[in-house]
């Protein structure tokens, strides 16, 4: 429930909408389990990560339900819907579409509004929707290491790629989690060996 776009003010995730940031919490979780810790320990361990993270999602298309065929809201060429769910939510905002690093502030903007502060230590992770090419991934990557950087925050680890798509959907979506050393020894461990 780490969707920024539906966390009020109050910091409330009672009725928050997950996205990609359960990509990391998946490595986190799956690196603790086999440290043999116990399922509480982990559920512990994960809760402290889901706290530590925010996503928000922007689309340039509507992704395609399979089992009607079709998009289930309609983007209107020119225009970019800004705080989407996954699972073919429409934005809650719409916005006139505007260049990489513009999008990269907007985003940054909401992320950054609770639980970050200049100085954190995070992890970046740019997920394309389903159908944004990884060279428009890393133009977006890019603008919001530039960010992040002037604001003193230290980019620790980042993931760019394909992780948490919908079908047809071209945009993307990007998760901040702020770290501290467990949780980047746990998203780090087996690196050898994983995508992610």
């Amino acid at each position: 429930n780490e969707d920024a776009a539906t966390i009020p003010e109050d910091g409330s995730r009672k009725n928050s909408r997950g996205l990609a940031g359960e990509v990391l919490l998946w490595k986190i979780a799956g690196t603790a389990a086999c440290e043999g810790r116990s399922l509480d320990e982990i559920a512990e361990l994960c809760q402290r990560a889901n706290d530590a993270t925010r996503s928000i999602g922007v689309a340039l298309s509507a992704c395609t339900i399979p089992e009607v065929g079709t998009p289930n809201f309609d983007v209107i060429e020119g225009t970019m819907e800004f705080g989407i769910g996954h699972h073919g939510d429409p934005g809650l905002s719409t916005y006139k579409l505007r260049p990489a690093r513009q999008i990269a502030e907007l985003v940054l903007k909401e992320l950054l509004r609770t639980g970050f502060s200049n100085g954190d230590s995070c992890a970046v992770l740019v997920s394309g929707l389903g159908s944004t090419t990884q060279m428009e991934l890393y133009i977006l990557y890019n603008s919001i290491a530039d960010i992040l950087k002037s604001r003193d925050m230290n980019v620790k680890l980042s993931y760019v790629g394909n992780y948490f798509t919908s079908l047809d959907m071209q945009g993307a979506s990007v998760t901040l989690m702020k770290l501290d050393d467990e949780l980047e020894r746990l998203i780090r461990a087996h690196e050898d060996i994983c995508l992610l």
